[in-house]
């Protein structure tokens, strides 16, 4: 059973294929979740953000984000918070990830 337990590095695993479809990376290597807890009866609670505020696929992100958690073993319910604080800058993205764009 300890197999299908809920952790943070499952979670953040399933979350490298959310892709932010206009940059076409995945939220985890642009630095958008800033936050990830398993809480209490398998509920997950996200804080994440978007490149922008403006974000015109920001609700459509949002939503993969939500149904690829759901979609794993053993999770009850998923809560994704929104948040522009601290607002996301290119330095949020995995060094790897900068290094390859040139930033």
């Amino acid at each position: 059973m300890a197999e299908n337990r809920i952790t943070k590095e499952k979670v953040m695993e399933a979350l490298k294929n959310v892709i932010d479809y206009e940059i076409g990376i995945d939220v985890v290597r642009l630095g958008l979740i800033y936050d990830l807890q398993i809480r209490d009866n398998n509920k997950v609670y996200i804080k994440m953000t978007l490149t922008t505020p403006m974000c015109p696929l920001g609700p459509m992100i949002i939503s993969d984000v939500e149904r690829t958690v759901k979609e794993l073993e053993g999770v009850e319910d998923v809560e994704v918070e929104l948040t522009f604080d601290p607002p996301w800058t290119p330095e949020m993205m995995d060094p790897e990830l900068r290094k390859a764009m040139g930033i």
